[in-house]
């Protein structure tokens, strides 16, 4: 053993005072009353004394050292502290972890005092010991030094560093820090400790779930927290509140837990009330946080605008209205109230009348008055023409006022326009004056982006965090719905660019020529494309720019874009090049299952095919040009058209791409919505065998058709008494021997123009001449398929609007009943309670429809028309789980297979509750084989290998059903798995239950996984 002198000598310093050095040779005499020692267990050096007053003098000494560094930032990093550090550390650890009751107290205060003053690097050598120390004092029944420990505690871990972060969590895993502070707050709840014990609990809490994602859903289980948390709603105290706010916004994280939050009323009122004018700003700024952490997606949005969207939005203006003098000029502090409401106000990006309740708060004025200062100047003014309109922007724009805020400003402005009605009209909710300055200044800030983007070298842009998000705005106005914004904004933008004109487009064009064809991108190639493409999308809104980019290279840029777009040659998301949108929330999340929003992940893309689609239309206008748009057709014929309808076609691309897909395809006869669905289904169209219904014109020319198709997808053409009875009608046989119920049509009906929507009903899409469209047009709109009358017209894509899929699950609800013609029937299991809405058998069964069966299954078909007496059978045993049948039945009829649980609700289930989602994934494996359906055998595969990659140690379980099932494949997949962990096995005989062949193919996998180094291939 040594003294602390032997490394701790006093160091001359002139760079600190007198008064350090002092107190600093006085901790020092104070340690070397105690001693060190070499840890071998922990490889470190210790302190140690068992003298209780040599122990107080130790802590006196901490004190008052830390009290002579503290506030001097220099100090904390003089030698003498950095050199200081271990052994202070080591004398504290000795002191806390004799858990001495008269020195416990004054530790624990010391201890946060050390951790407030001193930055976590010069803790870094020790800091995992510190805090498991801490955290095993957390639950004291001393309740200051519980208050100390998680004061202390909570200062560490909210200052981690990314490279200690994961291993100071390991360690207070292992502590189950998370379980204790739990414990802690469900003991104040029903004790008398005081409101300080809670607010350190609930911080300390609400710090570790924002780091530790593994640890929300267990505590968000905890029903007795959740319900003390809850009880605490009502508490006027606003530092409960701000710690409430806290923990729930912490457990928000989790995309499951928030949905759970949002489903009770009561508690997304408290979060609206959060944000009420009445509360201090660091409640309100917290509630605006939880508010926008639980509408992190759009299917929570729209439960909460359902249970108070106005609230909500009067909440937001409230907000906006707050210009505080600290967040005018230039930048904005990032923790404002201000701030954290324009955030949340980008709600408006999703489609609802939320943005009617917007106009009716006058978020136009709140807007403008962000945008320009001393506006209110002007608010007695009914009428401003263009040019002064254009002045007063000019004058204040240059003022950067609010610039920090401005790309929330635009977004916000654009999607408000965007999602305008084509019936709206702003002004009756808000200022002509005030609207239309917004769009000028919209307009004068874009014309300034363009210049300064359509230059090839561009490295003199100050402002990118806005020029995306003004551009896109102005784009919105352009093509907004309502006739006042468009027009106003064209207006503007024309007069803007008459100086500028066609030198700056023919620049713009030379430049997105160029950059098109770069073999490779950096973020400002990228952004510039992105503006390029805009700057093309708007003007060519305006006439006396059309014929100049018809006459361009412009178009093949953009084929040439768009190409390498979809050949992932070039990717670029919204948020890296509008850092705005970049939020903690997302990168904190999990269980997050983002829907992508409408223009999708890849906007170079979407605004490709914008303008594209743009192009394409001008020039079907412009009647003097149309050997261009004959030459234009063929051009982009050749390059795109296939790759068009794989677009259209393709789950993975989001609505929006896939909307101008389809809509540039109406431009080449094809209108609809392909769908790989469609593909299967379409084979049956006017076949008499599985038709139930023979659809009859006035000259006596008919069709024979499903009625389940037609109930689902066009309903419209069958009379009210087929829907609900399947006996009221005119019956015939057909040479098939099944019934065929006739159905006479109107005499308006052509039955030209009825075969082609039939063929759009079960295709998605067709094939269509000028002439026939103009027929089409008729009928689509008397069967009201108003997506279809929308290419046909050859209307602009809606903004927000979903994209049509074929999707029949509804047939299997009481839509699709009396058209039901056999039922598949699961292996007989334990369903207490099953029941079936259709007929009185108590054995798990589904009714379904040989049309669509045998057309996704070729066994399926094979089977129906074998003439054997399963053939003819009303029921179809299938040796599968009722779990594993619905799942079979779901990707029937929309040919897609339910995902089993993932995220936290998969991490913490327990092993049996795994295996049983599992399982059903096993049997359709197995199924799919046998009935040669080869992607749900891949799908089913996909799955299998993907939660058994999280949950390695259920490979036991699953080999043995593989096995059992001859799933040789899924045998080697899961042997693979178990490879690893075979000695273990062996040793621990958990492999004397299985049969030789299996212990040998483990065996052999465990071989091969040693030679590739330790590499489990799947």
């Amino acid at each position: 053993m040594n003294d602390c002198s032997s490394t701790m000598k006093p160091i001359n310093s002139r760079s600190i005072s007198v008064q350090i050095q002092t107190l600093h040779q006085r901790l020092l005499h104070a340690l070397n009353l105690g001693t060190r020692y070499f840890d071998e267990k922990t490889n470190t050096w210790k302190w140690q004394c068992a003298n209780i007053e040599v122990q107080k003098n130790v802590l006196r000494s901490i004190n008052a050292f830390l009290d002579s560094i503290s506030g001097d930032a220099r100090a904390t990093r003089h030698t003498i502290v950095k050199e200081s550090v271990s052994d202070v550390l080591g004398a504290l650890l000795c002191i806390l972890e004799g858990k001495s009751g008269p020195l416990l107290s004054m530790a624990s205060n010391v201890a946060v005092k050390l951790v407030s003053i001193l930055p976590n690097s010069l803790l870094q050598s020790r800091i995992v010991e510190l805090v498991c120390c801490l955290s095993s004092l957390i639950s004291s029944h001393q309740v200051e030094v519980a208050i100390d420990c998680a004061n202390a505690l909570n200062l560490v871990v909210s200052n981690l560093s990314a490279t200690s972060e994961r291993t100071v969590m390991e360690a207070l895993k292992d502590t189950a820090i998370a379980s204790h502070i739990v414990g802690n707050i469900k003991d104040f709840a029903g004790g008398a400790k005081k409101i300080e014990y809670f607010e350190q609990m609930g911080s300390l809490l609400s710090t570790i779930l924002w780091r530790w994602p593994q640890s929300r859903f267990p505590v968000s289980s905890d029903v007795k927290l959740m319900k003390a948390l809850a009880d605490m709603h009502m508490v006027t105290d606003s530092s409960v509140k701000l710690v409430l706010l806290k923990m729930y916004t912490s457990l928000a994280l989790c995309d499951f837990v928030a949905k759970k939050l949002i489903e009770d009323g009561v508690f997304v009122e408290m979060v609206v009330q959060a944000m009420e004018k009445s509360n201090p700003q660091v409640v309100r700024i917290e509630g605006f946080k939880l508010a926008r952490c639980l509408l992190r997606c759009q299917e929570n949005f729209i439960r909460m605008r359902n249970l108070c969207g106005d609230a909500l939005v009067n909440a937001i203006i409230c907000g906006m209205r707050e210009t505080g003098l600290s967040s005018k000029k230039g930048g904005i502090n990032h923790g404002s109230l201000l701030l954290e409401a324009c955030q949340l106000g980008l709600i408006t990006r999703w489609d609802g009348d939320h943005h009617i309740r917007f106009w009716e708060h006058g978020i136009d004025r709140v807007l403008l008055n962000l945008v320009l200062e001393n506006i209110q100047d002007k608010s007695s003014e009914h009428v401003l023409s263009l040019e002064e309109q254009i002045s007063t922007a000019n004058k204040s724009l240059k003022s950067n006022y609010h610039l920090g805020l401005r790309s929330y400003l635009w977004d916000i402005l654009g999607c408000l326009m965007i999602h305008c009605g084509e019936n709206f009209n702003p002004y009756t909710y808000g200022s002509e004056l005030h609207i239309n300055t917004l769009i000028t200044c919209a307009c004068l800030t874009f014309v300034d982006t363009i210049q300064k983007w359509c230059r090839i070298c561009q490295n003199d842009v100050d402002d990118n965090f806005q020029s995306e998000p003004v551009s896109r705005a102005v784009l919105m106005m352009i093509y907004s719905p309502c006739n006042h914004i468009s027009s106003h904004a064209r207006l503007v933008l024309s007069d803007r660019m008459k100086v500028i004109g066609i030198p700056s487009l023919k620049s713009l064009i030379h430049t997105l020529d160029y950059t098109s064809s770069l073999a490779s991108y950096g973020s400002s190639d990228k952004l510039q494309l992105v503006i390029n493409l805009i700057g093309l999308n708007s003007l060519s809104s305006l006439p006396e720019y059309q014929k100049c980019i018809i006459e361009s290279k412009a178009m093949k840029a953009v084929v040439l874009i768009v190409k390498r777009c979809l050949s992932n040659d070039i990717h670029m998301e919204r948020p890296s090049m509008a850092p705005h949108l970049l939020t903690s929330f997302h990168e904190r999340s999990c269980c997050c299952i983002d829907k992508e929003d409408w223009e999708g992940s890849n906007v170079l893309l979407f605004y490709g095919l914008w303008a594209l689609s743009s192009f394409v239309h001008q020039c079907s206008l412009l009647q003097d040009h149309t050997q261009k748009f004959t030459t234009a057709v063929t051009y982009i014929k050749a390059q795109l058209l296939n790759k068009l309808h794989e677009t259209c076609s393709s789950t993975c691309l989001s609505p929006g791409v896939r909307w101008y897909a389809s809509y540039i395809l109406s431009y080449f006869g094809c209108y609809g919505f392909p769908n790989e669905l469609a593909k299967w289904i379409g084979k049956s169209l006017n076949q008499e065998e599985y038709a139930d219904l023979r659809l009859i014109v006035a000259n006596g020319a008919s069709v024979n058709v499903n009625g389940v198709i037609l109930a689902v997808r066009c309903p419209s053409l069958l009379p009210r008494e087929i829907l609900t009875s399947s006996k009221n009608c005119e019956e015939g046989t057909d040479k098939y021997g099944e019934t065929m119920r006739e159905v006479r049509l109107s005499a308006h009906v052509d039955y030209e123009a009825l075969v082609l929507l039939l063929e759009y009903v079960y295709l998605g899409c067709l094939q269509a001449e000028e002439d026939m469209v103009k027929k089409l047009k008729i009928l689509a709109k008397r069967c009201n398929l108003q997506p279809f009358l929308q290419l046909l017209y050859r209307q602009c894509p809606e903004w927000g609007t979903p994209f049509p899929c074929l999707n029949l699950t509804s047939a299997l609800n009481s839509v699709g009943s009396c058209f039901s013609d056999v039922i598949l029937e699961a292996e007989t299991n334990e369903l207490v309670g099953w029941t079936c809405n259709f007929c009185s058998n108590s054995v798990p069964h589904s009714h379904v429809h040989k049309v669509i069966l045998q057309s996704g299954c070729e066994y399926l078909q094979g089977l129906f028309r074998s003439g054997m007496q399963e053939s003819h059978s009303q029921v179809i045993k299938v040796a599968i789980s009722w779990e594993a049948l619905i799942k079979l039945v779901q990707w029937f009829y929309s040919n897609n297979l339910p995902n089993p649980p993932a995220g936290c609700l998969w991490d913490n289930m327990d092993d049996e509750q795994k295996l049983f989602n599992l399982q059903p994934y096993v049997e359709l494996n197995w199924l799919a084989e046998f009935w040669m359906l080869e992607s749900i055998q891949e799908a089913s595969w996909n799955v299998i290998v993907s939660c058994l990659d999280s949950a390695r140690h259920l490979s036991a379980r699953i080999i043995k059903m593989a096995y059992n099932l001859s799933l040789w494949k899924l045998v080697d997949i899961a042997a693979n798995f178990m490879a690893p962990s075979y000695r273990q096995l062996r040793d621990s005989s958990d492999l004397e239950e299985f049969d030789e062949a299996l212990v040998h193919l483990i065996y052999s996998a465990s071989i091969r996984f040693a030679q590739e180094g330790g590499n489990c291939s799947r």
